[in-house]
């Protein structure tokens, strides 16, 4: 079945069922799958579709492209990079007079300063930046929320790992994903708080998720947040 709405022709299953509510899915490759009474209308359904228009075609769009994993950067004007949980445009700047390659954030805009205009050192740039702002957001909430815990971190490191967003060993040494700093703030807030957890339960048992919970109850939406937009947090 398809309905155009607002000049968009969207493409939907239907299933007719013994249930009392009509509801709208979207399965991991973007299709939306309707859920309705037997006997339902098409014009209901059109109707239902309109109200949700905007969310479900935004929603499809970003699952399909989610699909098709991480699109190469080419680093132009302009290209989005994501930056506690939003995407800023980019803006290069060659300045052969600088003794070191930087970013700077300013005016909802990462201004990248390089000697040379080449894709590895814009690159690397916005590696250094993130970082950098990874360290100084992780510390600066592991002391928001130190007040939950009687021990504290030996030491504080920033990482490239490809698996973890973070760890703690048992010498309540917390290392982290420097990518973080592209998530949202309560995002990282999580994590801090997962790993700090660590120093109290090194492994996942009910006693950690207790204290998960208690310090961060709706800790599983931010786990969602990292499931969904992590395809996206690249340099």
């Amino acid at each position: 079945m398809f309905h155009t709405y607002l000049g968009e022709t969207l493409h939907f299953k239907c299933n007719y069922k013994n249930r009392s509510t009509t509801e709208i899915y979207l399965d991991i490759y973007g299709t939306v799958e309707i859920h309705a009474p037997k006997g339902t209308q098409e014009e209901a359904l059109y109707r239902m579709l309109e109200d949700k228009w905007e969310i479900i075609q935004n929603k499809s769009k970003e699952m399909k492209t989610r699909l098709n994993g991480p699109q190469e950067k080419v680093y132009a004007h302009g290209e989005p990079f994501l930056y506690i949980g939003n995407a800023y445009p980019i803006q290069v700047h060659q300045n052969r007079s600088i003794n070191k390659d930087y970013v700077q954030f300013e005016k909802d805009t990462l201004h990248i300063h390089v000697k040379q205009l080449e894709n590895k050192s814009i690159q690397q740039a916005l590696k250094r930046f993130y970082y950098q702002q990874c360290k100084v957001l992780v510390e600066k909430s592991i002391t928001f929320h130190q007040h939950h815990f009687k021990t504290k971190p030996r030491s504080i490191r920033i990482s490239d790992s490809k698996t973890t967003w973070g760890t703690c060993d048992g010498r309540r040494q917390l290392t982290f994903n420097w990518k973080l700093a592209m998530a949202p703030l309560e995002v990282i807030d999580y994590v801090v708080v997962h790993e700090m957890c660590h120093m109290v339960h090194l492994n996942h048992d009910r006693s950690f998720w207790r204290l998960v919970g208690k310090i961060m109850p709706e800790y599983r939406e931010k786990e969602r947040w990292l499931s969904l937009s992590s395809w996206r947090m690249t340099v």
